[in-house]
């Protein structure tokens, strides 16, 4: 037998048929989430609101996401999967038809709000079965692969959203974003991953927050202020100043973000998360200082290398590094709790990307919003790398 063949052997197996089918289900999460998110600024001005309206939308649709996914980490930490998921995936089905039934500026950004409470149920619950599927030893690999699915939905949604809205109008592009949402539970009915039975667990305000995943929450919540920029306003961006289109940038965006999560998926669990804290950090840093001073066709495909590669590297190795230590009683709050910091980072980011637009103009909101890269590897620097639950720390122990 081959030295090939032995390491082959001794290898866990990652794939198993719950891993597909739930990487399935979050691929049909985030198209429905990212193709109403790319063409939700386009439907509030339809509606007579502005690109600071929109960034409120952002915001009121992460900030309920927030007070929400606690809760929802709870109940996935009392061994509840299969009800969690399906109410948000009910909710995120409802909520593009209420846009298109009753189009009002008010009862858009309260269907928001819905939508939001959607995704906080679906998500956290995709990322905790994937969590209960993925082999241990492979676990950063594994999540990366899951992560894949957020990768190919920001390369098919936006697009597709976009096109659906310039060629039918919204009332196409909000109910095929419904479908999906069905699709998903139709997926989801083929899973049979074992049920997990933990003790019952009281609802404690004090510890639905698991502080382990905290070093690596802080750090990706101030990343996501950046990210929150370019997915709610690139689109407009661009046909403001003739740019290539949005759909452009995210199709670029999301390919090298695939290739970086194909390609680069073991390197946290054979080196730890800190290369990609830091070379992410500076890409989007990059990606961001090219839309704000020198914005051409060349800086704008370049820019959506670079922030590819930055979300590509950066998401998938701090949500690893914030679930990886916890048991079948925590995994629930872990991931609820790292998302919960995805959901501010990202909401706050769209919504202050959106009133620096209003009152400073776009240069000056890239500009500003860039510092969070800063700040993120700061946190990380001074902080994350040294807690418990950082694999780089873990690793260098081992050595």
């Amino acid at each position: 037998m081959t030295q090939t063949e032995t390491k082959a052997q001794a290898q866990p197996k990652l794939w198993t048929k719950d891993l597909v089918l739930i990487i399935l289900v979050n691929l049909c999460v985030f198209t429905n989430h990212i193709m109403s998110l790319s063409t939700f600024p386009f439907f509030i001005q339809s509606l007579g609101g502005t690109e600071a309206i929109a960034g409120i939308c952002a915001a009121v649709f992460s900030f309920v996401a927030v007070i929400v996914r606690p809760f929802v980490g709870w109940w996935l930490d009392n061994g509840v999967r299969r009800t969690a998921l399906v109410i948000g995936l009910l909710l995120m089905g409802l909520a593009p038809v209420g846009y298109v039934i009753v189009p009002t500026l008010s009862l858009a950004i309260a269907l928001r709000m819905v939508h939001g409470i959607g995704l906080s149920f679906s998500n956290s619950t995709t990322a905790t079965v994937a969590s209960d599927v993925i082999c241990r030893p492979r676990f950063a690999e594994g999540m990366g692969y899951f992560g894949m699915a957020t990768a190919l939905a920001s390369a098919i949604a936006p697009a597709l959203g976009l096109e659906l809205m310039g060629a039918f109008g919204f009332k196409v592009l909000y109910m095929v974003a419904a479908l999906i949402a069905v699709l998903s539970l139709v997926l989801f009915a083929g899973i049979k991953a074992p049920r997990v039975e933990v003790p019952h667990k009281k609802l404690d305000l004090r510890a639905i927050i698991n502080r382990d995943s905290l070093p690596a929450t802080v750090t990706m919540m101030i990343f996501m202020f950046t990210f929150g920029a370019p997915e709610n306003f690139v689109a407009i961006f661009a046909s403001e100043n003739s740019l290539p289109s949005g759909s452009i940038y995210f199709l670029v965006m999301s390919a090298m973000l695939l290739l970086v999560r194909v390609t680069l998926g073991k390197l946290v669990d054979e080196k730890g998360e800190a290369f990609f804290v830091y070379s992410c950090n500076a890409s989007m840093l990059v990606a961001f200082l090219l839309l704000a001073f020198v914005p051409n066709g060349v800086t704008f495909i370049l820019s959506a290398v670079l922030a590819g590669y930055a979300f590509g590297g950066l998401e998938p190795s701090l949500q690893s590094m914030a679930v990886h230590t916890a048991d079948n009683e925590s995994r629930g709050s872990a991931n609820s709790t790292f998302l919960c910091g995805y959901d501010i980072g990202y909401g706050l980011g769209g919504g202050i990307a959106g009133s620096l637009i209003t009152g400073m103009g776009y240069s000056a909101m890239w500009s500003i919003v860039s510092l969070a890269c800063v700040i993120s590897v700061l946190v990380y620097l001074f902080w994350a790398r040294h807690s418990d639950t950082s694999f780089s720390k873990i690793l260098k122990a081992h050595k």
